[in-house]
């Protein structure tokens, strides 16, 4: 979609700067279409559960140490948001709004197709050495990106990044889901994931006095370096709970 305000205005002589004005109002509506659907689901009342959620108490030490973990790879990812990420990219290569947009939305598509890749390679490795070994990976490209010669090389390591990063998601929430208790679970998945929200907003203002500094890609290599400890912290200390069962 983000090409479409450039091709509409080739097309048909409207000021540019208009059509991106009215991709607000679109993105709005959007947000208002989901408000409205949101708002139509039934409101049924939960069945009566022996097992009624209870604050952290066993798993309590674990599910910090998770929030811990999960708010470094935050904090990291929040070096390299699209919007940071597409203007190190102008600044570079002089990459086009219409390019980088075709370039996001394959990015997507990667991911989105990892998730369904997740949910195979874990149910044969686990799920931490899938979050692992598939996240080392794309970590370890997103580091190398700001040294690629072109961009073509550039871009080929972003994309297999994308098809690597997002496999931790979907493994990530099962595996906290299978170590706690179930009565504490709805606990668990609050206290991990509001300390990842509050690290991932930091991390853009660094993020941009980087690049302001110095247009090399520091936030690139910054965040793989840490997105990588992140995933060797996490296979020391959890490598091997998934065998345990909730604790």
């Amino acid at each position: 979609m983000a090409g479409l305000p450039d091709a509409i205005s080739e097309l048909t002589g409207l000021s540019r700067m208009v059509l991106l004005q009215s991709v607000f109002v679109l993105y709005a509506c959007a947000g208002l279409t989901a408000f409205i659907l949101y708002g139509s689901l039934p409101r049924t009342v939960a069945l009566e559960r022996p097992n009624s959620a209870k604050p952290l108490s066993r798993s309590r030490s674990t599910v910090l140490t998770l929030a811990a973990l999960f708010s470094l790879d935050s904090f990291a990812g929040g070096l390299v948001i699209q919007s940071l990420l597409a203007l190190w990219l102008y600044s570079r290569f002089g990459l086009s709004l219409a390019t980088a947009g075709t370039l996001f939305f394959w990015f997507g598509v990667l991911s989105a197709l990892s998730y369904f890749a997740a949910a195979w390679i874990s149910a044969r490795i686990g799920l931490v050495n899938t979050m692992v070994f598939t996240h080392l990976p794309a970590n370890l490209c997103l580091a190398l990106a700001p040294f690629a010669p072109n961009l073509g090389i550039t871009l080929t390591l972003l994309l297999v990044r994308s098809a690597l990063s997002q496999m931790d998601v979907p493994t990530r929430t099962s595996f906290v889901m299978s170590i706690v208790p179930p009565e504490e679970r709805a606990a668990a998945a609050s206290v991990t994931a509001v300390p990842r929200s509050l690290a991932s907003a930091l991390s853009p203002m660094l993020a941009g006095a980087l690049l302001t500094g110095s247009g090399f890609g520091w936030p690139l290599v910054i965040a793989g370096g840490l997105k990588a400890a992140y995933d060797l912290l996490l296979l020391l200390i959890f490598g091997r709970w998934e065998q345990r069962g909730p604790r």
